[in-house]
Formats: structure tokens, sequence, C-alpha cells
């Protein structure tokens, strides 16, 4: 079930490159690229996912209420995280040009979906 979620995901938006479902540890529970991916998705989650526990942290000190998306832009790769619930997130890396728009929309539709395969 996880692994449709993800390929539907990265296939329905234009510049997508692969997705992956991962714990807050950097474990991943199921992931999706498309053939020839210059990057590896699962190395991408775990390192990100450091960054999204400080991203929470300040969040919370700052009393800003629960993170729920974080987009990180590099010149070759952009990554777009969607937190499922307070153990799962959802990273989703695509070209630079991707449609950044129908990539959120995207996440936000299906994590849904992800989040009832979790319970």
């Amino acid at each position: 079930m996880f692994q449709a979620v993800l390929k539907e995901i990265v296939e329905n938006t234009e510049g997508g490159i692969a997705t992956l479902l991962m714990d807050f540890e950097g474990i991943a529970v199921d992931s999706y690229s498309r053939n020839g991916a210059e990057f590896d998705i699962s190395t991408i989650g775990a390192e990100f996912s450091v960054v999204l526990k400080s991203i929470q942290r300040a969040a919370e000190m700052l009393e800003a209420g629960p993170t729920a998306e974080v987009a990180i832009q590099a010149e070759k790769v952009t990554t777009l995280i969607r937190v499922v619930n307070n153990a799962y997130f959802v990273a989703f890396s695509m070209s630079p040009d991707a449609n950044m728009g129908k990539a959120r929309y995207m996440l936000r539709t299906k994590v849904p979906l992800l989040l009832k395969e979790l319970s």
C-alpha cells in the first residue's frame, strides 16, 4: 500500500524524482524512485530527518505550533517534507523546476492515506 501511494505522488507530479516514508529516527518504511534517479531518497531522508527534528524543536520553543511542511531547495534537487504524525514524515525529491504547487497538493492529499495505513 505505501509504495503505491508514494509512486502515485512521483508519477503525477511533473519533475518528481522520488518519495520516501520514514520515521524520525531515520528508518525508511518504504520508498519509490523513478528509474535512473540521480539521488538516493533514503540518504536524503536520513540526513533531513535531523534537520526536521531541529525545526520542530525550534517551532515548539517559539510556541509556533507543530511543523507541517518544510521545503529545501538546492541547485540540483528540491525536497519537500510533510509531517505525517509525531513519528513519521514523507520526503519528496524533485527537479528544481518541478511544479511545487502540485507537489504540495499531492502530499497534502495523499498523507491521510499513509496515516490510515500506519494505524
